[in-house]
């Protein structure tokens, strides 16, 4: 997709007025450009050497060489190539309270009616402060349509796409329904798996989270149950990056997200399917109701929120979250 395709889709949007309905919705458009963390690329590696630095926590995997063939990608000539590795941006996601509410794209709220019950935030009166969000996932290959850092062979093609919309899926706001989804989750609903968990929480601290405990979200809490309830809200920011994180993993669960493998040929050549969500491969970047794109402006999954949200959840105009997600890519470039 190019950048006049891009302009002129974003210009539908906004004067597609009657597909929208007016509310409570708060957003702004993300700039590909100014309110993307550009640092959050890095490092980018060529094998095992880094040939840029970044300032977060890389993968522990790295190809072992620097040259890789794809035969099957040339008819079966074993033309060299070059193993590649970098942070790309490839979604992002709206957590709201609002139903249909767009906040990635202009606070827009698309209208299907008034059959969707409003999210909530219940912080008083109750032995937990709970909280229920919707999720949007958006397709952004935002690399793709920049055409920069390599060709287009690893890259997340495409268009800006509304891949899922929670409201749209009826074991979203269902504990029973998602457990005849998701019956693994009973496994992980007692002490020890969640004393398990700081384990995890810790080791985002300094590093990346531990991938075989998939069912923890280091400092935000569980993964489980994968729907949009956080039975342990401690503030906006905490339960939307934890909300976030829980998407990707049931995007993964549902077999919609693939994954390339920081490892040798052949497995540079394509991505795969993982029911699992690696966590160490992601991490993400505010988008609204503030974009954070300094140094340090995105974090591993599981990072604790406590050392940056100050700030970011402004009452009323700022309730609705936006995330860009990055996903660490591999690939043999040619």
């Amino acid at each position: 997709m190019n950048i006049p395709k891009m302009i002129c889709m974003v210009v539908m949007v906004f004067f597609s007025a009657p597909s929208f309905s007016a509310g409570t919705c708060q957003g702004n458009f993300v700039n590909p450009i100014t309110d993307v963390c550009w640092s959050c690329l890095f490092p980018i590696t060529i094998g095992s050497m880094e040939v840029f630095s970044g300032s977060v926590p890389d993968t522990r995997e790295h190809p072992g060489s620097p040259l890789c063939t794809c035969p099957e990608k040339n008819g079966g000539v074993p033309v060299p190539g070059i193993s590649t590795g970098f942070w790309e941006p490839v979604a992002m996601t709206d957590v709201t309270r609002t139903p249909f509410c767009m906040v990635n794209l202009g606070g827009m709220q698309l209208s299907f009616g008034s059959a969707y019950a409003m999210g909530e935030t219940e912080t008083a009166n109750s032995d937990h402060n709970n909280s229920f969000y919707y999720v949007h996932w958006y397709k952004f290959p935002l690399l793709y349509w920049l055409n920069i850092l390599t060709d287009s062979v690893c890259q997340e093609g495409g268009d800006l796409d509304i891949a899922y919309l929670t409201e749209l899926d009826p074991t979203w706001n269902d504990d029973e329904l998602g457990f005849l989804q998701n019956p693994e989750a009973f496994l992980f609903g007692n002490l020890i798996a969640q004393a398990a968990c700081a384990a995890d929480s810790l080791a985002t601290l300094t590093g990346l989270p531990i991938d075989s405990l998939f069912w923890c979200s280091g400092a935000q809490g569980g993964m489980y149950p994968l729907n949009g309830h956080v039975q342990e809200h401690v503030g906006g920011v905490q339960a939307s990056t934890l909300l976030t994180e829980r998407m990707a993993y049931k995007m993964h669960r549902d077999w919609l997200l693939t994954d390339s493998v920081g490892a040798d040929s052949p497995t540079l050549c394509y991505t795969y399917h993982f029911p699992i969500i690696p966590k160490s491969r992601y991490r993400y970047q505010m988008t609204n109701p503030i974009p954070t794109t300094g140094d340090r402006g995105c974090h591993p999954f599981g990072a604790t929120t406590t050392l940056w949200e100050a700030g970011h959840e402004i009452p009323f105009k700022g309730e609705d979250f936006g995330y860009l997600v990055f996903r660490k890519r591999d690939c043999c470039a040619f």
